[in-house]
């Protein structure tokens, strides 16, 4: 799971999106009922969903701990990132910041994670390996069986010296049929070396068709606890024109069918993964706690040129509070009036709500965002109202 990975259009590693062949699958549209809600399951007793966050552990620097995340609303914390040699060896990508600088009063951020865990016992906590940055290393790794068992048994002795629950693989992304039948056999490799019983295996994959296809979901399925599905970065500089990032369904109207880019949506991923046979339960939909912004841009479908990205908790107060909710697509935007940052697609809490009734609704495992640290506090925290949404069943 990346930082702010690319979308399906981005010429370097992606994380969503579909290719042309793929867009008839976008014309099915949401029919919500008529409060615009969904309908809930009878609940199911004993059930309960993760509400995980990514962590990433450069943010140390930034003043945000561990120790500041919302544990009363969260289930997981996935620390980012771990890296890897082509060898199947771990190696630090900062290894200043996990286990040498103070943090939370212990010494690097592993220890401050393992501190929170202990704090807070019913906390599960998974180290996530790879990341945006960080894949370039699993193809060879993966292709040979000597790494996958030397990868596999480092990734155990790390979970039981840090006092980790697990690990999740974030390969962005098996770009081929062999690269997908190698991503199964890592998987596999790595639950001889984690029994479930024991241990947490989760994978990060896109929404996108044009990867999912690669990879035989229904050998996954009997891998891991969790496959997070990141369904967001669906615009960007990378797109023709400018639309909702991280939209749960397809919008409608006219400018979806001469922009066929605009159409794709969480549910593309999702559908498709649930039609290979995969168990709604095992899979987590993705919230951005990050906004993308498109300078001068007064609306969807304009120009992506200088188009960036901020953190969720930068964003005004009144940003949130006044923004768009497109119920139907389940998204939000802004149209900044200085038109410094112009057209800004984010989820509020309203659509982060709606989204946690939506997989409930589904089935699903749970929700997870990138990034914990990106979140506001009090009423417009984007974690908290997606707990109160899995939590309507």
């Amino acid at each position: 799971m990346v930082p702010r990975s690319r979308g399906w259009f981005c010429p370097c590693s992606c994380i969503s999106g579909s290719s042309d062949s793929d867009q008839d699958h976008h014309q099915h549209q949401h029919q919500p009922n008529q409060d615009n809600e969904y309908e809930i399951r009878p609940p199911n007793a004993g059930r309960s969903y993760m509400n995980g966050v990514y962590y990433p552990n450069w943010l140390v620097y930034k003043g945000k701990t561990p120790a500041t995340l919302d544990v009363d609303n969260i289930t997981h914390v996935f620390y980012a990132f771990v890296g890897v040699h082509e060898d199947g060896s771990l190696r630090w990508f900062d290894e200043h910041a996990d286990m040498v600088k103070e943090v939370d009063g212990e010494k690097g951020a592993l220890a401050a994670l393992a501190k929170l865990k202990r704090n807070s016992p019913r906390l599960k906590t998974i180290v996530s390996i790879g990341g945006g940055t960080g894949s370039k290393e699993f193809p060879a790794l993966a292709a040979s069986r000597d790494a996958r068992e030397t990868f596999a048994r480092q990734a155990r002795q790390f979970c039981d010296r840090h006092e980790i629950d697990g690990i999740d693989i974030d390969w962005e992304h098996p770009k081929d049929a062999e690269q997908g039948r190698n991503y199964v056999k890592l998987l596999q490799e790595c639950r001889n070396a984690l029994p479930e019983e024991d241990y947490f295996l989760t994978t990060a994959l896109p929404v996108g068709q044009y990867i999912l296809k690669h990879i035989d979901l229904d050998a996954v399925s009997r891998l891991v606890n969790y496959i997070n599905l990141m369904a967001y970065d669906f615009t960007g500089s990378w797109t023709s024109v400018c639309g909702n990032h991280a939209q749960l369904h397809s919008p409608i109207g006219d400018l979806q069918y001469s922009h066929p880019e605009l159409r794709i949506c969480a549910t593309d991923g999702i559908d498709y993964v649930l039609s290979r046979g995969f168990p709604s339960r095992k899979l987590a939909l993705g919230i951005p706690a990050y906004a993308r912004y498109f300078p001068r841009a007064e609306g969807p479908g304009c120009s992506t040129e200088s188009a960036g990205e901020m953190d969720y908790c930068e964003i005004p107060d009144q940003w949130v509070e006044n923004a768009v909710v497109d119920e139907a697509a389940v998204a939000a935007w802004y149209v900044d009036s200085d038109r410094d940052k112009g057209y800004v697609t984010f989820d509020v809490p309203r659509t982060v709500y709606m989204k946690g009734r939506y997989a409930v609704h589904k089935g699903l495992g749970g929700l997870f965002y990138w990034t914990g640290t990106g979140d506001k506090g009090d009423g417009l925290s984007l974690v908290a109202a997606g707990r109160r949404g899995l939590d309507s069943q």
